[in-house]
């Protein structure tokens, strides 16, 4: 369940370094997915006819969004 600001409640009985550290790691998670939407929209913005390059370009993408898609 999440409060009115969108951050997940915490367990009662947290402490408040756990709070810390899962407020870090959702940090984290979110800045890693942003760096990997931005990666995702570079490929996208790519445009090139050599096939192998191409290639290479869908399989880097492929690769971008298992990761967002891992993130959450």
């Amino acid at each position: 369940m999440a409060n009115a600001s969108g951050v997940p409640a915490t367990a009662p009985g947290t402490t408040e370094e756990e709070k810390r550290l899962a407020f870090q790691k959702r940090a984290h998670n979110a800045r890693k997915k942003q760096q990997l939407s931005l990666q995702r929209e570079n490929i996208l913005s790519q445009r090139t006819s050599n096939p192998g390059r191409r290639e290479a370009l869908e399989a880097a993408l492929r690769q971008i969004e298992s990761q967002i898609e891992a993130l959450g």
